[in-house]
């Protein structure tokens, strides 16, 4: 189920399904997005700080994402940032409610949780991008063109080198693009909130992004996947910026552990896709379209967008 694509004048409900966040920071991510044309719709509990490290109580920050979803005067709805707290949500999310409602959702990190339930639950196509708080309120936080092609409903483009993809293992594959924050993913496995295995019958692409993550802690969470059955019928990998992961000089024993890992994987691999945790102009990336993965040649690796991830 895709969402309708958001145009100049939308209006995008900013939230805090997690974490508490700024305000500063947050008044300064949507001057950002007035400039690009959009209004904003700041919900009650955005700003709250606590319980604890929350933004609000469970019940509030629930409140807030079904308020957003069901406000026919709210086109999408983006996060201020991430940290922890939307897996709390899961047990308390109305499906029926986001199905009747489709509307573009853009979060990453923590949020994955939330992108794993809406693909589940409501079968929404997300997108992994920006935040509010940590992304647009920074000067060059968001990749313009990525995030005007994924919401805009761009029916052809790609990713490539210049997006910081780069060929770890060559080969072409083709499913749906799906995954996030590696943590999280892996954290949920055991759950009735874990990702789904693909099958053969629809192949997956699977993205792959974290922060703080030391090589050892990959190769143990691709490990706990695999063994999960999570790797089976997946037909190509993409992993992010590993910039926040590790330091330059540790990024060859990085590579090495993924590939360790992955030694029995036969599809191709790519890394270095800026989407997520990134200090440079955050890629908007659709979960649940369709996409090539093009890796033959280490020069011009591609990752194409088959269809528009959004309804005209």
């Amino acid at each position: 189920m895709k969402p309708a694509a958001l145009r100049p004048g939308a209006t995008l409900a900013v939230l805090s399904p997690a974490s508490a966040t700024k305000q500063d920071l947050v008044q300064a991510g949507m001057d950002c997005l007035h400039r690009l044309g959009y209004k904003t719709a700041l919900m009650p509990h955005a700003l709250d700080r606590g319980p604890l490290y929350y933004a609000g109580t469970l019940q509030q920050r629930v409140a807030d994402l079904h308020a957003a979803f069901a406000d026919p005067a709210i086109d999408g709805i983006i996060c201020t940032r991430g940290g922890w707290g939307s897996a709390e949500l899961l047990p308390h999310l109305d499906a029926e409610l986001v199905r009747a409602n489709p509307k573009v959702f853009v979060g990453y990190s923590d949020h994955t949780a939330l992108h794993v339930w809406l693909a589940r639950q409501a079968g929404l196509v997300t997108f992994y991008g920006p935040m509010v708080a940590a992304d647009f309120a920074r000067a060059d936080g968001y990749d313009a063109a990525s995030w005007q092609h994924a919401v805009g409903g761009s029916l052809a483009w790609s990713l490539n080198a210049g997006d910081g993809l780069r060929v770890l293992r060559p080969g072409v594959a083709e499913g749906t693009l799906t995954g996030g924050c590696l943590s999280i993913l892996a954290e949920s496995l055991g759950t009735p909130y874990a990702l789904l295995p693909a099958t053969a019958d629809a192949p997956r692409i699977l993205f792959l992004e974290d922060i703080g993550t030391k090589p050892y802690q990959w190769d143990r969470m691709l490990l706990h996947l695999r063994y999960a059955g999570l790797l089976q019928h997946v037909s190509g990998i993409v992993f992010g910026d590993m910039k926040q992961c590790v330091a330059d000089e540790e990024q060859p024993l990085l590579q090495a552990a993924i590939l360790h890992a992955l030694a029995d994987f036969a599809g191709p691999i790519a890394i270095g896709l800026r989407s997520g945790h990134v200090d440079k102009p955050n890629i908007t990336v659709p979960l649940g379209v369709q996409v090539r993965l093009d890796l033959r040649d280490a020069k011009v690796p591609r990752m194409e967008f088959l269809e528009a991830a959004t309804s005209s």
